[in-house]
């Protein structure tokens, strides 16, 4: 299943270091507008203690993570829905992708420029939120222009979705997105064919300063971050994106004790690919055996022969039943085997909706 989260934000806020750390890799981070000039995508591990504890017991000859992408897009600037800069193709990559991840610089630097040249988080917000709907306005209006005539002659579909995207619109008008009206699934789907840049889930990642780690909280810009979170109901995670960049050129060993000294936890990159898989409805599903333990990604709300389909089209099409056993039991008893003889595992059908952590065993006829 292959989901995209993008990284957006104005020119220089620390996007590109933060997908150097995100995927390892080694796009270019420089201090001026439109270093990224082309989306880059990468391919990050979802961290998952279960599967490495379900490896430890099963001793597998393969351990094969979950995983997620992320796509770096060029930097906005104020007037990118009317072409500005790389308007036009910053807005284009990001209607390719599943979910937002909008970064917002929190740190002061007189070395590293900023397109308005003053730090304020809020306005930056604004800034891109704002484009975003002016994009998505200019397609609605477009779309408004195609569908009245038939709208005006009853025809049922396009006069359902016309009312649609007149509340989408009047949303628009008072500042609104999409995300944030209240939409049903179904007028979702109605005018899901736009793919509004607005609709799109988003999170906002917060980046602060190398010495405020452990006092973020204390930092005004994260506050304006945060309070924006709240109201539209989503997440913010705060982190240093240098420093996780720094973090990823260590071994195992040595990150987990830099993090000690550092006086947290986890890392702020774990924290994002959580949240953006958390965004997205994703969950985890595992196989295990002795050749692979692998973790599987589906969409909350899948059934079992939808999840089979994940790993092979003909799972689904010749889905007979999953044998499933709950990843707390697992643990439990130690071992399949085990779980069989005191009686936990369990034979589901066709209508069974898988559980995030479910251990799971397909059986087909094709």
């Amino acid at each position: 299943m292959s989901l995209t989260a993008g990284i957006v934000g104005l020119p220089n806020v620390g996007k590109s270091t933060l997908f150097n750390a995100i995927t390892n890799s080694k796009v270019e981070a420089a201090n001026y507008p439109f270093a990224t000039i082309s989306p880059n995508v990468g391919i990050v591990e979802v961290p998952d203690p279960r599967l490495d504890t379900l490896a430890e017991l099963v001793k597998p000859q393969k351990v094969v993570p979950a995983v997620f992408e992320f796509t770096d897009i060029a930097g906005l600037v104020r007037g990118a829905s009317k072409g500005e800069g790389l308007g036009n193709q910053f807005l284009g990559n990001i209607r390719a992708v599943d979910a937002i991840c909008q970064v917002v610089r929190c740190f002061d630097d007189s070395n590293i420029t900023h397109v308005d040249n003053t730090v304020d988080a809020k306005r930056d917000i604004e800034t891109i939120n704002l484009e975003l709907i002016m994009a998505d306005l200019e397609q609605v209006e477009r779309r408004l222009g195609r569908i009245e005539k038939q709208a005006k002659m009853r025809e049922k579909q396009f006069v359902e979705e016309y009312q649609v995207l007149e509340k989408i619109k009047a949303g628009f008008l008072e500042g609104i997105p999409a995300r944030l009206l209240d939409l049903t699934d179904e007028e979702k789907d109605l005018i899901k064919h736009l793919q509004l840049l607005t609709l799109k889930p988003m999170l906002y990642v917060a980046n602060i300063g190398e010495d405020e780690v452990n006092s973020y909280e204390d930092n005004p810009h994260y506050q304006e971050v945060k309070k924006i979170a709240e109201r539209e109901k989503t997440e913010v995670i705060a982190l240093c994106a240098k420093i996780e960049a720094e973090l990823v050129e260590l071994d195992k060993e040595s990150r987990a004790l830099f993090l000690e000294e550092l006086g947290i936890k986890e890392s702020g990159l774990d924290k994002l690919v959580k949240a953006s898989y958390k965004l997205l409805g994703l969950q985890t599903f595992f196989t295990a055996g002795p050749k692979e333990v692998r973790a599987w990604t589906f969409r909350k709300g899948m059934t079992a022969p939808m999840c089979a389909g994940i790993i092979h089209s003909d799972f689904q099409k010749g889905f007979i039943r999953a044998e499933v056993i709950s990843y707390e039991d697992y643990i439990h008893y130690g071992s399949e085997q085990a779980v069989k003889e005191a009686g936990k595992m369990r034979l589901e059908g066709k209508e069974y909706i898988v559980q995030d952590g479910d251990i799971m065993h397909f059986r087909f006829n094709v």
